[in-house]
């Protein structure tokens, strides 16, 4: 049969390195007695398998028989799975895994001397103990090879702290799960489980997408404008608009969206403000912002103006208003029962917003290194995840990444959703399963991922199996959502590094300044500030949107609309990590302050490397909350 197998591997231009042919020779003959192989299959199979790998040489070597018995086991474990798609393979890896965390934790309990816990390093305490190696899937991998990403020396280490750590209860509870000996009675403790209530569902799997028409964005551009018109007028500070095209030399106050007179970037010199059409027809005119002390403008911005027009043709400001009251008085106008009805409803809204606690941890993708596709990065956080036990783990997409250097060749033997549900959802069933009923765990996709649909507002994945569904939940991105009564909203889409490409400003002239990323926050969440009755666009506010971005505004009704400010945002960014807590409102008698923890997890793999994820504990309000970001 050894002949035979010569003959194959010679008919598809392959030959055997002549010193070590008769231990290659043993290794092939093995595969097809264990794997039922023909000598023909076995030739087919290394062709697979030389191809994707891109070997780039005709002689095989013993060097080369780990990876390509690791090729064979992956396609005998994927025909299983088709046949019995419910099933899941654990190979002795696993269970290498497994028995080595317990044998760490053993080790530490055995040690005589009494230690503090809480002074270790976390990359003692987290690091998964499985060096991951090969290149392929990561359901067993061979022993001769460890990845850059295996190889790292700084793990789990915490490198942002805000506000304090969680309570000295929450503390006590944490070591007494740490102190027990066996891994399987600490994971069988109850644990609470978090309520969720998802806002929104739009749009919806399969709908139609890039059918939007000019009359879709002008349209949605026009009410835009016309509902932060209505918001100032609102409040009671500001008359009804004038139009900004006609010349008056006296002071007013207009309304519009910001403009760049080019296909370039924003300037001073190409500042245009274009009103309502029910103000002005839709017309612009030019904006001069010299007299002012300070601004923070970029293309897409619905702002007031309080200015004159000499001329005609240039709207001279002396106050730009680019936020709207946290106290504008939108329920004037209700019937005194509706007005009761609504102030009861706050009421409640707040006793139970008061209660609010929740433990969670949050990562986006890239999931795995740009070297690989074994994601060893989610094999390490979920192994986080299983010994700090989150309520809620919220993992923001890409998860399979378009710009992956292996994805972009094009070479893979498996289809995007195939890798998607093999190594993305098996593993978090597996950890559901593992961690018990009160795990939660939340999707979002991102316009990166190969697999999913290419729109932006995107509409959620479709996860199977559907028994843990009320465990494993999609979102659509951009996404809302309320567990244990704190707000949470979250988008994939980088409009912190678009913003930041965007958006043109001038500081004070006594050198006072604010923090460019907090002005790029508050750029995000201003214009959905006082929006009880009144919905305004608030996830993507820039206009037109950066190159590659597919926004689809005929969706933007259903989507982006944003109904209150969240408790926590969650904005990943190729940009640094970051998290920031920000106060609106309360500048003036009366007005109430509202604050929201903004949070950039970073990315979780960067390169062949580890990036960061976010530890968050909220505890009532974001000023007792603690946030920590950890370098996996």
């Amino acid at each position: 049969m050894e002949e035979e197998i010569t003959s194959e591997f010679k008919k598809i231009q392959f030959s055997f390195r002549k010193e070590e042919e008769g231990e290659v020779l043993k290794k092939c003959l093995t595969f097809c007695i264990n794997y039922q192989l023909s000598p023909s299959d076995l030739a087919s199979s290394w062709e697979a398998y030389y191809l994707n790998r891109q070997l780039g040489e005709s002689v095989i070597g013993n060097a080369q028989m780990d990876g390509f018995l690791l090729h064979l086991q992956n396609e005998q474990k994927e025909a299983i799975i088709k046949e019995e798609p419910h099933s899941h393979i654990y190979s002795s890896n696993d269970v290498d895994m497994i028995l080595s965390d317990e044998h760490e934790e053993t080790k530490e309990d055995i040690l005589g001397t009494p230690s503090d816990r809480s002074g270790r390093n976390n990359s003692e305490l987290f690091d998964s103990a499985q060096q991951t190696k090969g290149n392929s899937s990561s359901y067993g991998k061979p022993s001769d090879h460890v990845t850059p990403f295996g190889k790292r020396t700084s793990k789990f280490v915490v490198q942002l702290t805000v506000n304090n750590p969680p309570s000295a209860e929450n503390e006590k509870n944490e070591n007494k799960l740490e102190n027990l000996d066996d891994d399987v009675i600490r994971r069988v403790q109850p644990g609470r489980r978090c309520s969720l209530v998802v806002h929104g569902s739009r749009p919806e799997a399969g709908c139609r997408f890039v059918y939007d028409r000019i009359k879709d964005r002008f349209n949605a551009l026009e009410n835009r404008i016309r509902k932060h018109t209505a918001a100032l007028v609102a409040t009671g500070l500001y008359e009804e608009p004038t139009d900004p095209t006609v010349a008056l030399p006296k002071s007013m106050f207009a309304t519009g969206m910001i403009c760049c007179d080019g296909e370039g970037h924003l300037n001073e010199k190409s500042i245009l403000l274009q009103s309502s059409v029910q103000h002005s027809g839709g017309q612009r005119v030019r904006l001069d912002l010299s007299k002012l002390n300070q601004f923070s403008i970029f293309p897409g911005q619905v702002v007031g103006i309080e200015g004159y027009n000499p001329s005609g043709h240039c709207l001279i400001a002396s106050k730009i208003l680019d936020s709207i009251p946290v106290s504008a008085p939108t329920d004037r106008d209700l019937p005194p029962v509706k007005k009761q009805a609504q102030d009861e409803e706050f009421q409640l809204a707040d006793s139970s917003h008061n209660l609010a606690e929740l433990s969670m941890m949050v990562a986006a993708g890239p999931f795995t290194t740009t070297d690989n596709l074994l994601f060893e990065p989610l094999t390490e956080l979920l192994a986080y995840a299983r010994r700090k036990m989150p309520q809620l783990l919220i993992l923001l997409g890409p998860f399979i990444d378009s710009e992956h250097p292996e994805i972009r060749k094009g070479l893979l033997d498996r289809s995007f959703d195939e890798i998607f549900h093999l190594e993305i959802v098996r593993r978090l069933q597996d950890h559901v399963e593992y961690m018990g009923s009160a795990a939660r765990v939340i999707l979002v996709p991102s316009i990166r991922d190969a697999h999913h649909d290419f729109v932006f507002p995107q509409p959620a994945f479709s996860i199977h199996p559907l028994e843990l569904r009320h465990q494993i939940r999609s979102l659509t991105n951009p996404g809302m959502f309320d567990a244990n009564e704190v707000k949470v909203g979250c988008c994939t889409v980088d409009v912190i590094k678009q913003l930041s490409g965007e958006m043109i400003s001038r500081n004070p002239k006594d050198g006072s300044s604010r923090d460019r990323m907090t002005a790029i926050i508050n750029h995000i969440l201003s214009q959905r500030r006082h929006v009880v009755v009144i919905h305004l666009v608030g996830f993507y506010p820039l206009y037109p949107p950066a190159e590659g971005i597919p926004l689809d505004l005929s969706l933007a009704p259903e989507a982006l609309e944003v109904s209150t400010i969240p408790d926590v945002l969650i904005l990943p960014s190729d940009l640094a990590s970051f998290v920031k807590v920000l106060s609106f409102g309360g500048r003036n008698e009366g007005e109430e302050q509202v604050k929201c923890i903004c949070v950039n997890p970073g990315r979780l793999a960067k390169g062949e490397g580890g990036g960061h994820f976010v530890e968050l504990n909220f505890h009532e309000s974001p000023d007792k909350s603690s946030i920590s970001v950890i370098r996996i």
